[in-house]
């Protein structure tokens, strides 16, 4: 396996949740698909992996919110943290190694710095 194909996150205004991931973590459009002349999905690119921003996904669970956190690398968490505050982006919550955020739906999302490697400890 090749890290993650793509993820999935319900949000109820696909514009606003583009906005927000665009701005925050230098996300890109790359997709917007429309069904009765309403966006019903955006799909961003997430380096190696796609973001879709849906009106409602397939499948059983919570019909509203969500557990899922959505973690971006970096390599400098304090230049990190001021991309945020100079977005007007509050952070929610910390660990020595990660950011957490909420986007407009209230999904958990951030940045970390610490490093997988085949020692770590699950």
């Amino acid at each position: 396996m090749h890290g993650i194909h793509h993820l999935a996150l319900r949000v109820s205004d696909c514009v606003g949740a583009a906005r927000f991931y665009e701005r925050a973590f230098g996300l890109r459009e790359m997709r917007r698909i429309e069904d009765g002349g309403q966006i019903r999905a955006i799909w961003l690119s997430a380096f190696n992996t796609v973001l879709m921003l849906e009106r409602s996904l397939r499948g059983r669970g919570l019909s509203e919110g969500s557990g899922h956190a959505l973690i971006f690398p970096t390599d400098d968490l304090i230049a990190a943290e001021k991309r945020l505050r100079d977005l007007d982006i509050a952070v929610t919550d910390r660990t020595p190694f990660t950011l957490y955020v909420e986007d407009p739906d209230g999904h958990r999302a951030g940045f970390s710095a610490y490093r997988f490697n085949e020692t770590t400890a699950w």
